[in-house]
C-alpha cells in the first residue's frame, strides 16, 4: 500500500479536537511538561548545593523555568512542522494540527521561532551558561536530530537524546554557571535512560516508523539487536548512583534497586515470547523511572 494511501486512511480516522488541544499537541504538552521536571530539579540541587534560599532565588525560577517551557515549546512546534509529511503516517501523531490542516505552516512557525527567541532571552536573564545550553539544545533538536539525523541515519535516537538530557543542566547553570560534577551526572542519566525508552517505543510502533521510512534501530535491525542495545544502556545507568552519594545513602538505594530493576525486566525480554508486551513494560518503567527518581531527588534533600 502506497504512502499516500496510509495518509488517505488514517485522515479519515482523524478525531475532532479543540483550539486549545491543538496548541497543546503542537507544542508537545507532555514533553515540555517532562523536562521542566528535570528542569526544576537541576535548579533546585544547584541552590541546595550552594545554599541559596529558594524564596530569594524565586525570580531565577521563574525566569528558568519560563524559558525552559517556551524553547522546549518552540522546538517541538518547529519539529511539528519538519515532520508534517510523515506525521499522517502515525496513529500517535495523526491529530496534530499539522496534519489535519488546523494551522497553516506560517502560524506554526510563527510559533515556534517567537517562543524560542523569548525563551532564549529569559534564560539568559539567568545566567550566559543557562542561555548558551538553551541554544545548544535548540539546535540539537531541531538542526542536528529533526532535520538532519532522524530520516537518514539508524543513530537518531543517540543524537536526539543530547536535546533533552539538557534541560537539568539548564536548571543547575541558571543559579551556579560552574556546573558542578552532579549536575554532569544529570546529563549523563537523561542522555543514557533516553535510548531505553525511545528503541522501546520504537518496537511498539515499528510498523509506523517503517512505513514513513525513519530508520529507528528496531526498523534497521530488528527486535533481538533492539533488545542487547536496551539492556546495554540500561546497564549504562549502574554506575550513576555513586557519583550522586552527596545526596544520601537513601536515595542510593532507591536509585541503584530501580536501575536494577530496570536491567532484571531488561534481560527478562530475551525470555519472553510476546516482543511487544516486553517493550510495553519497559516502555512503563522507563517514564516511572524518570519521573520517580528526580522528583526523589528534590525530597531526599527536604528530609
Amino acid at each position: 500500500m502506497s504512502n499516500s494511501r496510509v495518509i488517505e486512511i488514517e485522515k479519515a480516522n482523524i478525531p475532532e479536537t479543540t483550539a486549545i488541544k491543538d496548541f497543546l499537541s503542537l507544542i508537545k504538552i507532555g514533553i515540555v511538561n517532562s523536562n521542566l521536571i528535570t528542569t526544576f530539579t537541576g535548579l533546585w540541587l544547584a541552590l541546595v548545593f550552594t545554599n541559596q534560599h529558594f524564596l530569594e532565588s524565586i525570580h531565577i525560577v521563574i525566569l528558568t523555568l519560563l524559558g525552559s517551557a517556551l524553547i522546549i515549546a518552540g522546538s517541538c512546534s518547529i519539529n511539528n512542522f519538519i515532520d508534517r509529511d510523515i506525521d499522517p503516517i502515525m496513529s500517535r501523531t495523526k491529530s496534530r494540527p499539522t496534519v489535519t490542516g488546523k494551522m497553516s505552516g506560517a502560524k506554526v512557525l510563527t510559533i515556534g521561532f517567537s517562543f524560542i527567541i523569548l525563551g532564549t532571552i529569559l534564560l539568559f536573564m539567568t545566567s550566559i551558561t543557562a542561555g548558551i545550553i538553551g541554544i545548544i539544545g535548540i539546535f540539537s533538536y531541531v538542526v542536528l536530530y529533526s532535520m538532519w539525523s532522524k530520516r537518514l541515519y539508524v543513530s537518531n535516537t543517540i543524537v536526539g537524546s543530547i536535546s533533552g538530557a539538557v534541560p537539568p543542566l539548564i536548571g543547575w547553570a541558571a543559579v551556579d554557571p560552574n556546573l558542578d560534577t552532579i549536575a554532569w551526572v544529570l546529563f549523563l542519566m537523561m542522555f543514557i535512560w533516553q535510548p531505553p525508552h525511545f528503541y522501546a517505543l520504537a518496537m511498539k510502533r515499528c510498523e509506523e516508523y517503517r512505513a514513513a521510512n525513519i530508520p529507528m534501530l528496531p526498523v534497521v535491525k530488528g527486535f533481538e539487536v533492539t533488545k542487547i542495545h536496551i539492556v546495554i544502556w540500561v546497564a549504562c545507568l549502574l554506575p550513576l548512583p555513586f557519583f550522586l552519594l552527596p545526596l544520601g545513602i537513601a536515595f542510593f538505594i532507591i536509585a541503584t534497586l530501580f536501575n536494577i530493576g530496570w536491567l532484571a525486566i531488561g534481560l527478562y525480554g530475551f525470555k519472553m515470547k510476546d516482543d511487544i508486551k516486553w517493550a510495553r513494560m519497559m516502555f512503563v518503567y522507563s517514564l516511572n523511572y524518570l519521573t520517580i527518581l528526580f522528583v526523589a531527588m528534590v525530597i531526599v534533600t527536604l528530609i
